[in-house]
């Protein structure tokens, strides 16, 4: 299916992706969420809202950001044929893709009349992003961050202070990404007629799902053209993250009509058993978090399970629902790494091409660098989401400099 019919068809007008997705919420939410279904709507099509959008890409953001050859990398797997790229998403401003999707809601919210936004974040991507973008656009900000992930990437929290933003600490259950989630609901659920949610990735209730992915589109297309023009090709594979979904999700709907291999890569963590890991689509089974229906970890009552990564961007015990879809239709193979071998390649990656990538990055290259050393030819595109610079600390107090990994 050609790009243009796929983004007609998926998704439905309920925002179903085939049996995924939908909108499951408390009553007094639902008019809340027509109102962001008929703005989004609305707005999509206008050149007003897209020649914006543009501007604030090009200008402020710093897009396109770049496609860059991993020679030195490639070099070092198997016998050094197969080729490794990168889209540098850690270069757009804040140090990753999140900020294409914030930009976008904040508009968004501009266009609507909010005077507030209100999210979750894990690894602080997010809620550095939309405080930016709140700054940017002159609204107040409130970021739900469970105390561990504060504990872990206090750098971001700094951040997201230093951009004016309120971070709630968040100290319930496993006080990670779920916990936000949940937390940043509650929120909204109290203040939705002065704010708006803004979900940190392609989940939640339509048009959500829709919405990011529509946002973060603008990573495969650049992409896609970039490397027709470095190599005259299309890449053998694309390969990105997959958490919630979001870089992915960007990354691979331009690709999904192309003869081209897609991977998402699921962070497998300290192994396959539940609670040690957070690869829902490759261990988990249909149900409902947060508003939508997808694939989801579950416990044995039925109830999300507590789940586990090094990487906080990851740590989410379901995945956005065109992902659930794109894995039923067999047009996405998901792969998992471990924590160990993400780290390797947040080591090499440092070492061999100077760039420092967020953790949960190093899941897709480490991932990468498997396939290369299977394959005697070809190249590989890997969406390189964020930097490392949120992680260092952490990386440095459990694993030192990498010397194990050289």
């Amino acid at each position: 299916m050609d790009l243009y019919n796929y983004l007609r068809k998926y998704p439905d007008d309920r925002g179903y992706f085939e049996q995924y997705g939908g909108s499951f919420l408390e009553e007094k939410l639902i008019p809340a969420f027509e109102e962001i279904t008929r703005a989004y709507q609305a707005i999509c099509h206008s050149s007003q809202f897209i020649s914006e959008l543009r501007r604030i890409r090009k200008e402020f953001q710093g897009r396109p950001t770049p496609v860059y050859h991993c020679e030195k990398l490639s070099a070092s797997v198997g016998d050094g044929t197969c080729q490794i790229y990168l889209k540098r998403e850690d270069l757009n401003h804040t140090g990753a893709h999140k900020l294409n999707h914030c930009m976008g809601e904040g508009l968004l919210a501009k266009y609507m009349g909010k005077k507030k936004l209100i999210a979750e974040t894990g690894a602080g991507q997010h809620g550095v992003a939309l405080a930016t973008a709140a700054a940017y656009f002159g609204l107040e900000c409130e970021i739900h961050m469970g105390e561990v992930d504060i504990a872990k990437q206090a750098p971001n929290v700094t951040r997201m202070k230093i951009l004016g933003a309120k971070v709630v600490p968040v100290t319930h259950g496993n006080k990670t990404l779920k916990e936000a989630v949940d937390s940043a609901f509650e929120a909204y659920a109290r203040d939705y007629k002065d704010a708006i949610y803004c979900i940190g990735s392609a989940v939640g209730p339509h048009p959500f799902p829709m919405m990011v992915r529509d946002f973060q589109m603008c990573i495969g297309e650049e992409a896609k053209e970039q490397f027709k023009e470095m190599t005259g090709l299309l890449p053998d594979a694309v390969i990105a993250c997959v958490g919630g979904g979001s870089n992915s999700i960007g990354t691979f709907v331009p690709f999904v009509g192309d003869p081209v291999d897609i991977y998402g890569v699921e962070p497998l963590g300290r192994g396959p058993e539940l609670g040690n890991h957070a690869a829902s689509m490759s261990y988990g089974t249909k149900g409902i978090l947060h508003g939508f229906e997808s694939y989801l970890l579950q416990d044995e009552n039925g109830e999300a399970a507590p789940v586990y990564s090094i990487a906080s961007g990851l740590d989410y015990p379901a995945v956005g629902p065109e992902h659930a879809m794109l894995h039923d239709m067999g047009r996405i193979q998901y792969v998992s790494v471990t924590d160990d071998e993400a780290m390797e390649a947040f080591f090499k990656l440092s070492r061999l091409e100077g760039i420092i990538p967020a953790i949960e990055s190093a899941h897709a290259v480490a991932y990468a660098m498997k396939l290369a050393s299977e394959r005697k030819k070809g190249a590989l595109l890997v969406t390189l989401s964020g930097r490392g610079d949120k992680d260092i600390d952490y990386v440095v107090e459990h694993y030192g400099y990498g010397e194990k990994y050289m």
